[in-house]
């Protein structure tokens, strides 16, 4: 089995989504069998609490959000829709991978806002963002999908306020699987043995976007962005491949 994740893309009204185009091109390339988003493929900056007040918030709107997560999922999909016209109009074998969405933190400041202000619930939700349209399997925030004893979630928690996990050694340490999480910027990954020899991997990568983000400084926005290739997807084993934006951007730019 061979398993594309997409980490966090965190769409926002302002960006060029050329990239989402990039990589629709190598999934049909490449054609794995599951492709997962990690969560955070919707950024609404209009619901964010943290900067309510502040010069950046001005002109933030939630139809311009969704609008812009929208545009961001039809420029990911449409290679892989041309590819299947295609295959269609030639009368050969159509692509159709599992498609499985993990609603990150980011979308769920749409929930978090009908909880705040209940006189919202009808008027906004989760299905604005039309993720099921397109054929993905959509699962709520923090929620867990295994597959092939391997786990995915946009992160993973521990303890009894269920902070999120920040390391990929912790992954192993206290999950005791392997596990693929977002959520954090940049890319970490670590391994473990069983005592039967598997091998057993963590990776947090939590960046798959061009732009830098206004809450980080110049150095911290230095950091990996790209997407991840789990090949040989067995009993929680995998051989992963890192496939950073830059090289989709000379291969497909």
């Amino acid at each position: 089995m061979k398993i594309l994740v997409i980490p966090d893309v965190q769409a926002k009204p302002s960006d060029d989504f050329t990239f989402l185009s990039w990589i629709g091109q190598y999934i049909v390339a490449k054609k794995p069998d599951v492709i997962v988003c990690i969560g955070d493929f919707a950024d609404m900056e209009s619901l964010c609490t943290y900067d309510v007040g502040t010069k950046g918030f001005e002109g933030r709107r939630y139809t311009k959000d969704i609008g812009a997560a929208q545009e961001a999922m039809m420029t990911l999909m449409l290679p892989i829709e041309t590819y299947n016209d295609r295959q269609a109009a030639s009368k050969h074998a159509l692509y159709k991978p599992r498609k499985i969405m993990l609603l990150g933190n980011h979308e769920n400041r749409i929930d978090k806002a009908v909880n705040r202000d209940p006189k919202l619930e009808g008027l906004i939700s989760t299905d604005d963002l039309a993720y099921d349209a397109w054929g993905w399997e959509v699962h709520p925030f923090l929620e867990v999908v295994i597959i092939e004893e391997v786990a995915f979630s946009h992160y993973f928690t521990s303890g009894v306020k269920g902070s999120a996990i920040t390391t990929a050694q912790a992954l192993l340490t206290k999950k005791h699987m392997s596990c693929i999480a977002g959520h954090q910027q940049g890319k970490q990954i670590a391994t473990a043995r069983r005592a039967d020899g598997r091998l057993l991997t963590g990776i947090i990568a939590g960046s798959c976007y061009e732009h830098d983000e206004s809450y980080m400084d110049i150095q911290s926005n230095q950091v990996w962005k790209g997407l991840i290739v789990l090949h040989e997807v067995e009993n929680g084993s995998f051989d992963e491949l890192f496939v950073s934006l830059k090289y989709l951007g000379r291969k497909y730019g």
